[in-house]
């Protein structure tokens, strides 16, 4: 963390090496976490009604309560493990107040939409199946920007001035950003 706080990461081959590396894993599973989407729905809400309330005609079963609780057990877990490193790496990136606060509160957003629409068709309407490919997609493009800003991050030799996360623009201006 030192090595971030301090500016010290346009230096450290080890930790850009670090860095590269999860943005690489995390890559990789977004392209594993779209395979698996596109496996069971498409981009259309009527697959997503399908998928979540069954269907006669592919005899496929509605998602069961046990099913989706285990499934949103782990996910909660393991995206808000994933979106915090990516998210906390964020604040150090030499981008401004506002646009860190648009990275930050995205991913967020779309992780707890993706995965409460889910819940939503199943149990409420399954009009909320469009909330479920606008929640998949978002997520989809906000993990990638993350992983593209950290990269370049990595690559530039400008370091962020605020190294405590959010400044707004007007205070990006009198630091001199």
């Amino acid at each position: 963390m030192r090595f971030v706080v301090t500016g010290e990461w346009s230096r450290n081959r080890l930790l850009q090496v670090i860095v590269l590396l999860y943005a690489l894993y995390v890559a990789v599973l977004l392209v594993t976490n779209a395979l698996l989407y596109f496996q069971e729905m498409t981009l259309a809400p009527s697959s997503v009604v399908s998928y979540y309330l069954g269907n006669e005609a592919e005899f496929s079963s509605p998602r069961s309560y046990q099913g989706l609780l285990e499934t949103s057990h782990f996910h909660l877990f393991a995206m808000g493990m994933l979106l915090m490193v990516m998210t906390h790496l964020m604040l150090f990136v030499p981008v401004s107040g506002s646009v860190k606060v648009w990275l930050i509160v995205i991913p967020f957003l779309s992780g707890f939409l993706s995965e409460g629409a889910g819940w939503l068709v199943r149990f409420v309407s399954p009009d909320f199946a469009v909330l479920k490919v606008v929640g998949f997609l978002l997520l989809q493009g906000s993990l990638t920007a993350l992983v593209a800003v950290s990269v370049w991050a990595v690559f530039t030799r400008r370091q962020a001035e605020n190294y405590t996360g959010f400044v707004d623009d007007e205070e990006d201006d009198e630091l001199g950003s």
